[in-house]
C-alpha cells in the first residue's frame, strides 16, 4: 500500500496547496508514482496540475459520497507518473450528506484501502492528501486515512499560533480515529531572507518543533506564484528557479525520513 501523507494547516494562504502540487511533482520527478487527492473545494490543486473544470465529470465527492473507486476518479497529469483526483464545489456538501452515516470519517480510508489488489492503483508508492483550511468532516477523513502529516507553514508572526492549533487537531484524531498518526515534518515556506521577521520564524518553530522541521525552506519565489495560473506545477513551468529546486530538495528529504521510519 502506498504511503498516505495529508497536507493540512488549518491556517490559509500558507502554500498548501503549492505543496502539495509541487511535491507530488518533485516526488514523481525522482521516481516515485504519486496520486493527489484534492480534497479542498475551491479544487486548486486540480485546477494548478491542469485539470479543467469542465473535465473533473468524477471527483472526490463521488468517493466519499458513492463509494467509488479512489482509481476510478483520478486523471494524469502533464507530470508523468503524476496522477490527481480533483475535487468540485460540489464537496461541499459532503459534510451535511453523510453526517449521519457511522463511517462519516473513514470514507477515504476505505477508499484507499480499496486500492489493494488493483493493479495500476497498487502503483502508487505515495498519496498525497491536500486538506482544506479548516477543520471540518473532509480534513478529519483525510487524517484517518493517512500514515503522517506534513505541514506547510508560512514564515510569518501568526505562524506558530496556527502549529499549535493544528498539533491539537492531530492529537484528537489519533486518540480517537488514526492512532498511527503522526507529523511527519513541517515545511517553511515563502522565506524571504531580507526579511527579519522570517528569519525569526525560521528560528522560532526550529526551537520549538526540533527534528520534524525539514532542513529544506521553501523561498518565496514569483515563479512558483505564476505556475498554477498557467495549470503547471513549478517544476514544469521554470525547473531552474529557486522554488522548483527547493521542492526537489524537500522531496529527496521526504523519502530520506521515510527510509528511516521504515528502518525504525
Amino acid at each position: 500500500m502506498p504511503r498516505v501523507l495529508a497536507l493540512a494547516n488549518q491556517k490559509g494562504g500558507v502554500g498548501k496547496t503549492t505543496t502539495a502540487i509541487n511535491l507530488g511533482t518533485a516526488l514523481a520527478a525522482i521516481g516515485e508514482r504519486v496520486l493527489i487527492v484534492d480534497l479542498d473545494p475551491q479544487g486548486n490543486a486540480s485546477t494548478g496540475l491542469g485539470i479543467d473544470v469542465q473535465a473533473r465529470r468524477l471527483s472526490t465527492y463521488d468517493v466519499l459520497m458513492d463509494g467509488l473507486a479512489l482509481q476510478d476518479c483520478a486523471q494524469e497529469t502533464a507530470v508523468p507518473d503524476l496522477w490527481v483526483a480533483p475535487s468540485t464545489l460540489d464537496l461541499l456538501g459532503v459534510e451535511l450528506g453523510i453526517a449521519a452515516e457511522r463511517d462519516r470519517a473513514q470514507r477515504l480510508k476505505n477508499a484507499i484501502a480499496a486500492m489493494a489488489g488493483n493493479e495500476e492503483a497498487e502503483a502508487f508508492t505515495y498519496v498525497l492528501v491536500d486538506c482544506p483550511p479548516s477543520f471540518n468532516l473532509l480534513t478529519i477523513n483525510a487524517l484517518t486515512a493517512s500514515d503522517a502529516v506534513v505541514v506547510p507553514l508560512q514564515c510569518e508572526f501568526f505562524a506558530l499560533e496556527g502549529l499549535s492549533q493544528l498539533l491539537k487537531t492531530v492529537e484528537q484524531v489519533k486518540a480517537a480515529l488514526n492512532p498511527r498518526l503522526g507529523i511527519h515534518g513541517v515545511v517553511l515556506t515563502m522565506f524571504d531572507p531580507r526579511n527579519n521577521l522570517s528569519n525569526q520564524v525560521v528560528d522560532d518553530v526550529r526551537r520549538y518543533m526540533g527534528q520534524k522541521v525539514y532542513d529544506t525552506v521553501i523561498p518565496r519565489n514569483v515563479r512558483v506564484s505564476e505556475a498554477p495560473s498557467h495549470g503547471k506545477p513549478a517544476l514544469l513551468y521554470d525547473f531552474k528557479c529557486a522554488g522548483s529546486q527547493a521542492y526537489l530538495k524537500l522531496a529527496s528529504e521526504v523519502i530520506a525520513r521515510e527510509r528511516m521510519i521504515r528502518a525504525a
